[in-house]
């Protein structure tokens, strides 16, 4: 199936009927982000594929995978500066708290 449903098992948790909150938390974070990345690759082929291909074919020409490479590379480069923008600040916030 997904590959999480046997570490919720008591059995996964030493046969005590306990479930180790930990573990449950590091596997929500995963999801999150395989969801997040999901997401980034699909609003990226979304956004580059309507900015690149003009009429959608069997094979791309030269232009439009230069294009979408192109636009890929910076779609990633926005996305990274962002992110650390976003993580300092975060850092900067929980530094007052």
């Amino acid at each position: 199936m997904d590959g999480f449903s046997s570490d919720f098992s008591p059995s996964g948790a030493g046969g005590s009927g306990k479930v180790d909150s930990g573990l449950i938390m590091e596997q929500v974070k995963v999801q999150i982000a395989v969801a997040n990345a999901q997401e980034l690759l699909q609003r990226m082929t979304d956004k580059c594929f309507r900015k690149c291909i003009g009429k959608p074919g069997s094979s791309l020409d030269n232009s439009e995978q230069k294009c979408v490479a192109m636009c890929m590379d910076r779609y990633m480069d926005a996305w990274n500066t962002v992110s650390r923008a976003y993580n300092s600040r975060l850092q900067r916030e929980r530094a007052k708290m």
